[in-house]
């Protein structure tokens, strides 16, 4: 049986981004508070919980992949204590992003796995057996939504985008947070609930 699946973008989504940085230790990675009754819904809601986050300080030599594992085991003992479990899965791409656009491989790196790139999403099917079309991605860039659509899922996006960017556009998670039943218990419609440029 296929399963329905909501993906997370990190940094932005689940913790504080640092502007022009990188969380690189434990001691940096700051949950963000509107994400954890976000987190509760979705699990209470049946779906499984997978992170997605690229993780290029990894390739700037900025941290190591040992560095990134500390973070998110803290991370997933923080949410188990606040919320009673943590992700079921996490993908991460810790290759820099070579491209000309921001956040997007295109062709100049063979095989990458960042998103706009739908790689890791695909990954967590081969493991887990995704429903995408009853699926949800969830970001606050439009990587994350060309990885969430390429992949077949609907999406959301959090921050100031223009519409057709993805299915759900709201300004802050805690806008998002009175419509999370509706989309949770929705069938496959495209619903917009907040068009950012005029809030």
């Amino acid at each position: 049986m296929l399963r329905k699946t909501f993906f997370f973008d990190r940094d932005g989504i689940v913790n504080q981004r640092i502007m022009g940085g990188y969380v690189t230790s434990p001691d940096e990675f700051v949950l963000l508070q509107d994400f954890l009754p976000l987190f509760r819904l979705v699990k209470e809601a049946g779906f499984l919980t997978v992170l997605i986050t690229n993780q290029q300080g990894i390739g700037k030599g900025l941290m190591t992949e040992s560095d990134l594992v500390e973070i998110h085991a803290q991370m997933q003992e923080q949410l188990a204590s606040k919320v009673g479990s943590g992700f079921d899965d996490i993908y991460f791409a810790g290759e820099r992003d070579l491209s000309s656009r921001s956040g997007c491989c295109g062709d100049i790196l063979a095989g990458c796995r960042r998103k706009p790139s739908p790689a890791m999403l695909l990954e967590a099917d081969e493991r887990w057996g995704i429903d995408f079309v009853a699926s949800w991605m969830i970001g606050d860039s439009i990587s994350d939504a060309e990885a969430g659509k390429a992949a077949g899922t609907r999406t959301i996006l959090v921050g100031k985008f223009f519409e057709g960017d993805a299915d759900v556009i709201v300004p802050s998670l805690k806008a998002l947070l009175p419509q999370m039943p509706s989309l949770l218990a929705s069938g496959v419609t495209t619903q917009r609930y907040s068009d950012v440029r005029n809030s």
